[in-house]
């Protein structure tokens, strides 16, 4: 039997969502240019989602999606798109409309598809070691372990930890340590560029790190229950 041209499968890409505030493509354009320029590390062509629920004035949606292009941003589709006639227009242009599958509460907890309970802080297993790039769509998981990634993890991947989480590499994706609710655990970078950064549920998003600290090498631990980032030396 000869092999299908093509075959689906479900899969889960973690991407970065860009809130849209200013119905002006120039000044968006020059927000992202200037934003980009500060996470220097971030390569071009960044794979994003267009968060519109802000936007209550008419847009010129051609020549905001020109601007975010030519910003260096990859538009994947449009998400919180509630007024009609955006999505006639949306759709005659070539950005999908996405529905929203799940949402963040108020406290920047994440309803992990880890059980939270009461924690043993004793780990059984041994440091689980990844001598390679996680690349975009990836997950690894070490399982009531630390997890040591020699390598960079890329935009879209997703490294989690029962234990500590140790990146000797580039961090630009998504990064959960004490994934089974352990408050002492902690993360490491050699270079902090994250879409996320959680430590037993409590989490930052990339625009809630404090700008001193992207591409540093940092800790990141919580104190009194509040995530606290502080450079290494």
């Amino acid at each position: 039997m000869s092999q299908q041209p093509i075959k689906f499968k479900i899969s889960s890409f973690n991407l970065s969502v860009l809130y849209l505030y200013s119905h002006d493509p120039k000044i968006v354009f020059q927000a992202i240019k200037s934003k980009l320029k500060q996470i220097s590390c971030f390569s071009k062509d960044i794979p994003v989602l267009i968060n519109i629920d802000d936007l209550n004035h008419e847009v010129n949606w051609a020549i905001m999606k020109k601007a975010i292009l030519a910003a260096g941003l990859c538009i994947v589709g449009v998400i919180d798109c509630k007024a009609v006639s955006f999505k006639k227009i949306l759709n005659d242009i070539g950005l999908p409309i996405l529905k929203k599958v799940e949402k963040q509460n108020k406290n920047n907890e994440i309803e992990s598809k880890f059980q939270y309970s009461s924690v043993n802080k004793q780990l059984y297993n041994k440091t689980r070691i990844i001598n390679l790039t996680v690349r975009s769509g990836q997950q690894i998981y070490s399982n009531k372990a630390d997890l040591v990634i020699i390598g960079n993890v890329s935009a879209g991947a997703e490294v989690i930890a029962d234990g500590n989480i140790h990146i000797y590499g580039i961090m630009r994706g998504r990064g959960l340590a004490g994934a089974n609710g352990d408050n002492n655990c902690q993360i490491f970078c050699s270079n902090l560029a994250a879409e996320l950064i959680s430590i037993a549920g409590k989490y930052w998003v990339m625009d809630q790190i404090p700008q001193e600290f992207y591409c540093k090498s940092t800790c990141i631990y919580l104190k009194q229950g509040v995530l606290t980032i502080q450079k290494l030396n």
